[in-house]
Parts: C-alpha cells; sequence; structure tokens
C-alpha cells in the first residue's frame, strides 16, 4: 500500500538539532514504507495570509505563489511529519505563516461544509510533531501544542504523537540524547505502519 508523507522543515538552521531530528523521523517513515518528501518552508517564498476570504467561496487561494501547489499536496498525503524549535513560546515566523495558509481548509469544513479530505482519508491520516525549546521550563512548548492542534484538525491530520526536548540552551546537541533521537525514528516508523496497515483497511477499492 502505497503511503506518501509529507515532512516539514519549520527551521531555518540546516544542519541543527531540529534537522537532526526530522533526519531520523524520515528514516523511519521511508523503513516503514512510506515515501517522504521533505519540504523546506524557510525557503519557500510566499506571503502571509491576507484575508482576502476568497477561500470561503472557493477552494482555491487568489494568492498565487510557492505555498500554492501544497493545497492539493496537503489533500492526497497520507501523513504529517512537523519539525519546529520554539521561538518566542510558539512555532517560528515562517513555519506560522505556511500553517495559517491553510485557511483554505477551514473555510471549507466549516464555512462550507465541504471539507477538502474525504471520510475514508480521515481514518488513517495521522502527523507527528518533532519540537525541541531552549528553556527548562514547563509550559515551553504551550504554544507550539495548541497551534499543532489547530492546525491538525484543520487539515484532518490528527495528532499521533510528539518527541519534545526542551532545555536545549544547556545540552546544545540533541545526539547527546539518543532517547529522543532514536523516539523520533520509533514514533515516526510507527505512525507509518499504522498508516499503511489502517490506509489498506479503509481506503474504497477501485
Amino acid at each position: 500500500m502505497t503511503c506518501q508523507i509529507i515532512a516539514l522543515m519549520g527551521s531555518p538552521v540546516p544542519d541543527g538539532n531540529t534537522a537532526k531530528l526530522l533526519e531520523k523521523a524520515i528514516k523511519g517513515a521511508e523503513d516503514a514504507g512510506c515515501s517522504v518528501v521533505k519540504v523546506d518552508v524557510t525557503a519557500l517564498k510566499f506571503s502571509s495570509c491576507m484575508e482576502y476570504f476568497y477561500c470561503e467561496q472557493n477552494e482555491g487561494c487568489m494568492i498565487n505563489d510557492e505555498f500554492s501547489p501544497f493545497i492539493k499536496r496537503f489533500k492526497t498525503a497520507d501523513g504529517l511529519i512537523v519539525a519546529a524549535p520554539v521561538m518566542t513560546m510558539g512555532i517560528p515566523g515562517a513555519l506560522k505563516s505556511f500553517i495559517d495558509r491553510f485557511q483554505v481548509y477551514f473555510m471549507a469544513k466549516y464555512m462550507r461544509h465541504q471539507p477538502l479530505i474525504t471520510k475514508e482519508q480521515k481514518k488513517w491520516r495521522k502527523t507527528l510533531l518533532l519540537s525541541i525549546g531552549g528553556m527548562n521550563i514547563p509550559n515551553d512548548f504551550d504554544g507550539v501544542k495548541l497551534t499543532m492542534e489547530a492546525f491538525c484538525d484543520i487539515i484532518d491530520c490528527p495528532m499521533y504523537a510528539q518527541v519534545l526536548q526542551n532545555d536545549m540552551d544547556n545540552i546544545k546537541d540533541i545526539e547527546t540524547r539518543p532517547d529522543i533521537t532514536d523516539a523520533a525514528y520509533k514514533k515516526s516508523f510507527e505512525m507509518c505502519t499504522q498508516i499503511i496497515a489502517d490506509k489498506d483497511k479503509y481506503e474504497i477499492k477501485a
């Protein structure tokens, strides 16, 4: 059963700790049998949502830029991996703007009551969140979690698992925490294995 995963890289540092976690998760997804498309969100040229409300009546967005193809690509994806560091207690700017453009999905689901994701797809689509934070405080990931919960609901790709590590200002290198890097691989492998099983069970055969 073919499984397509989109992996969003939300850090501007290509070889940093967030990237290391994402690579582990990508390997887990591929080892489970999925194909993965990695998207460096910070390298894309796109506008933030301008609230034109074109999507209130239409399936697309009136802004045409490098985000535009993702409206269709997310409709056919089977799962999602999101890797993001905590910045100002939330999702980094480029990734947050990327997420905000999915107002297209919000309008389809909640305003027009014509969701872009089928009932069958909702039974297997899943999301894995990877995040690191600098400070060692209890609520370090609250902002990231709230945004991701809303995003996952809007695009009908429920949260499967989270791999989180704070105190990175002291830890410095995520590779000194093999329990966390191993968790990124394991959770991704488990998620994708489950996606494949659920897709095989629920997908309508032609």
